[in-house]
């Protein structure tokens, strides 16, 4: 997998412009976890002791990844990969791309952290999610989209030698924690990587990803990325 792309250049004015102050999207009936995920994180980080491992660090935007680069940046030394090809159109795929790089250099982390900017390439979330198109949003054509993405992580960090894999996805109030746990620790078992398990929403992670996008200015989409997830006023 390269770890490059091709991007156009974002005009930060245009950044400025766009910001969103929320997330619109229709109300999802959540399942409360049977895991608490954030006990089994504190479990594993007691157990590090000096040793910084390292994480590859799946991030969907910069916003959701915020807090979680401010907690782990503590305890492990950061690759973040950004693979979305969920993103629909490819200027917003651009767009939060360059907000992460932003995010990245601008703000005081514990260690330094590197960005991947995979490629664009939405027809590999075409392709899997076909057949389930009509599926509610927050159901199983995103449980796809979760394995699509994670499973990518996996594989990347199998192939660099990277000591955990993780996602900022469990951030988000809107995303299904149990499911995305269940993934990862699946694909962990495939290709021999472990899973860093993580409800990162607890311990108002979310409320802090909110208060770090409005003190450094973040685009704040108003839809997940995909065309299935986009308003209707947006098009």
């Amino acid at each position: 997998m390269t770890t490059r792309t091709r991007m156009t250049t974002v005009n930060q004015k245009n950044l400025k412009n766009n910001k969103m102050g929320g997330t619109d999207v229709p109300p999802i009936k959540l399942k409360m976890n049977t895991v608490n995920y954030q006990k089994k994180l504190d479990s594993i980080i007691a157990s590090l002791g000096d040793k910084r491992p390292t994480l590859l660090l799946h991030s969907c935007c910069a916003p959701c990844s915020s807090y979680c680069l401010e907690y782990l940046s503590r305890y492990f030394d950061i690759t973040v990969l950004y693979y979305n090809p969920n993103i629909s159109p490819q200027s917003e795929f651009v767009k939060r791309a360059e907000e992460q790089r932003r995010f990245i250099g601008e703000f005081p982390l514990a260690r330094d952290v590197k960005l991947i900017v995979d490629n664009y390439d939405p027809e590999e979330f075409y392709s899997a999610v076909q057949g389930s198109e009509d599926a509610p949003e927050g159901g199983e054509r995103c449980f796809i989209c979760y394995r699509l993405r994670l499973e990518r992580a996996a594989k990347y960090a199998a192939a660099h030698g990277f000591d955990w894999f993780c996602t900022t996805l469990s951030i988000s109030p809107l995303k299904n924690c149990e499911k995305l746990n269940h993934i990862g620790m699946e694909l962990a078992a495939e290709y021999g990587v472990p899973f860093l398990p993580s409800d990162f929403k607890k311990r108002e992670g979310y409320k802090r990803s909110i208060e770090l996008s409005h003190e450094y200015s973040l685009y704040r989409q108003n839809y997940c990325g995909c065309v299935f997830s986009k308003p209707k006023s947006t098009e």
